[in-house]
C-alpha cells in the first residue's frame, strides 16, 4: 500500500478522537497503512522493570492510526492539502500543494 505521507510531514487529524489535532509524522508502515504522529492516539501501556534499577509503571504513548485519517498541511499556506506530483524540466517529481501551488 502506497502511502500519501512520510515521515516528517506535519499532518491534522480530520476524523476520529482526535480530530483536529496537527502532529509530526514520526513513524509509517506502508504494509498496514499505519501512522506514528506525534501527541496523536496516546495510549496506557503497562511496562515491568527489566533490568535492576529500571522503573516500570503505565507509561503513555503514541499509538498507530490510520493514514486515511490524517491529511498533509502545506508548510506555506498552513492549510491541510491534498497532494499533487509535478514533474520538472530535468524529470524529477515533486509534491506540490493543490491549494497555492507551493512546493513540498
Amino acid at each position: 500500500m502506497k502511502l500519501h505521507v512520510r515521515t516528517d510531514d506535519t499532518v491534522v487529524v480530520i476524523s476520529g478522537k482526535d480530530v483536529g489535532k496537527k502532529g509530526k509524522v514520526l513513524a509509517t508502515d506502508p504494509s498496514t497503512g499505519m501512522v506514528l504522529v506525534e501527541g496523536v492516539n496516546i495510549v496506557s501501556r503497562h511496562q515491568k522493570p527489566r533490568r535492576q534499577g529500571e522503573a516500570g509503571g503505565i507509561i503513555e504513548r503514541e499509538g498507530y492510526i490510520r493514514a486515511s485519517k490524517v491529511m498533509r498541511v502545506c508548510p506555506k499556506c498552513s492549510k491541510p492539502t491534498r497532494l499533487a506530483h509535478k514533474i520538472d524540466a530535468d524529470g524529477n517529481k515533486t509534491r506540490v500543494c493543490k491549494k497555492c501551488g507551493a512546493n513540498i
